[in-house]
This record gives C-alpha cells, sequence and structure tokens, in this order.
C-alpha cells in the first residue's frame, strides 16, 4: 500500500500528490510491474483527500500507461516496455546501457553459408554464394531481450566473422566499416519457433515481434537480420519531425 508522505507548504494539488507518491514508489523499486497499487478507497484514507481526487490521480496514471486497471480486480503496475525506434537504428548496447543496465551478448553461432534464393534476394547476390551468419543473443541484466539472426555480404564486410560480439555489436562494426546511407524495416508479430522461444526466455503461447532489417551503404546490400523481441515487453514507435511531442492515449488499449 503506497503511504502517504506529509505536503509541504504550498504543495501543489492533492492529486499531484499521489501521482508522485505512486511513481516515486514505483521508481524506488517499492511497487514493481505487475503489483496492485492502493484502491481509491486506501488513497483516501491515507491522504486525507476525496474520492473524486484519488480516482483522478489513478486515471491519468492509467492514461499515462504508468497504470491498468482490471475490472473488479484492482489497479496494477503495467508491465515495462521498451520502444523500438523504425526510423532510426541505433546500437542495442547504448539503448541499454542508457537505461542504466548491463549488456551482455550470447554469440550462438558464427559462420559461413550458403545463400539460399531468401536471403541472396536480401542481400542482392547471386544464389549460393557464401554470405556471413550469425545468431546472438542480447541480454539485458542478464535477460534476454532479442535475438539477432543476420546475413553479411562478404564483399562489403569481409572482417565480419573475425570480430569479437562479446565486445562490439554487429551494428557497431558494420556502420564502421560500411556507414548506412539507407535501411528498410518490416515487422510482423509472429508465433516463434521452438529456437526463438529458448533464447527468449518464453512459454509456447507467448509471441514476439519480428524486425526484418536491410541496410545499404552507398549501392550495396550490406546486411539483412531478423530480429526477435518478446512481444509483451516491447512496443515499437515511429514519429515524424513535426509530430507531436506529447504522448497521447493509444486507441484500442484499455484504460
Amino acid at each position: 500500500m503506497t503511504k502517504a508522505v506529509k505536503p509541504a507548504a504550498g504543495e501543489a494539488r492533492h492529486y499531484i500528490r499521489i501521482k508522485e507518491q505512486i511513481l516515486a514508489d514505483i521508481t524506488e523499486g517499492k511497487l514493481q510491474p505487475g503489483d496492485r497499487v492502493s484502491s481509491e478507497s486506501e488513497l483516501v484514507a491515507a491522504f486525507g483527500v476525496s474520492r473524486m481526487t484519488a480516482n483522478r490521480a489513478l486515471r491519468e496514471l492509467m492514461f499515462e500507461g504508468v497504470l491498468k486497471r482490471s475490472a473488479g480486480i484492482g489497479t496494477f503496475v503495467s508491465p515495462k516496455h521498451l520502444d523500438v525506434d523504425l526510423l532510426q537504428i541505433r546500437n542495442i548496447a547504448d539503448e541499454i546501457l542508457e537505461r542504466g543496465h548491463k549488456h551482455k551478448a550470447a554469440v550462438v553461432k558464427a559462420d559461413l553459408m550458403k545463400a539460399d534464393a531468401n536471403v541472396a534476394d536480401a542481400l542482392e547476390l547471386t544464389l549460393g554464394v557464401e554470405v556471413m551468419h550469425s545468431l546472438i543473443v542480447h541480454m539485458e541484466n542478464d535477460q534476454p531481450i532479442q535475438v539477432e539472426e543476420r546475413y553479411v555480404n562478404p564483399l562489403v564486410a569481409p572482417d565480419y566473422l573475425s570480430t569479437d560480439f562479446r565486445s562490439m555489436t554487429p551494428h557497431e562494426y558494420l556502420t564502421k566499416v560500411a556507414p548506412i546511407t539507407a535501411f528498410e524495416h518490416i515487422v510482423q508479430a509472429v508465433k516463434p519457433d521452438t529456437t526463438i522461444r529458448k533464447y527468449l526466455g518464453l512459454k509456447n503461447d507467448h509471441p514476439c515481434l519480428r524486425v526484418f532489417r536491410r541496410t545499404w551503404s552507398g549501392e550495396a546490400v550490406v546486411t539483412c537480420a531478423l530480429l526477435y523481441y518478446p512481444g509483451a515487453q516491447y512496443r515499437l514507435e515511429a514519429r515524424s519531425t513535426k509530430g507531436p511531442s506529447k504522448p497521447v492515449a493509444i486507441l484500442g488499449e484499455k484504460q
């Protein structure tokens, strides 16, 4: 249960005080994703406010995506969603470090393979030519958050397989040897196969997001990759530079 703090003189309106306390409890780890937060009645008693004030605080936090209400059960801290920006390509290790967490990569495969029709078409190479292939699991604080299966054009990045991907991500290496001039993203919600489920630690009925990414450097296709994310933990975002800066409620999401 959220405990009230004594308001300072001239403090903001009561509903803001309630919001700030709940947010502080989440930030400090007192409330974790999935935990039930205080009910309106409990907030009324703890903060000495009206039910309308308590309701407003909870409603605004639900609108902002911080809380989620289950009818007849209660109000809970929403699962944390990590954003994947479709309008730019960033190094996953940098994203994790910016969240104050530790990145680690487990290299499952790093080998040469003959390009099948799909890979040859994606890399704009001849069918059957040897290409470089890697399968890497990226972890955040030792929890798997992305499986990256990548195919690389050996004419553009001949030393790809010599790279230590535990200390340098494929993205970091490839952008150094072949700066990106264009890219393509195709997103699908898919039911992962046994291998992807195992590496992401997903249950049989859990979906995942799959991002197909292809990058160019000049006229040459450098790489194509399949990036798998746990579907319940990620959301995809894209916004034009002239779009609104204030987040809005997402249509179709229960408040």
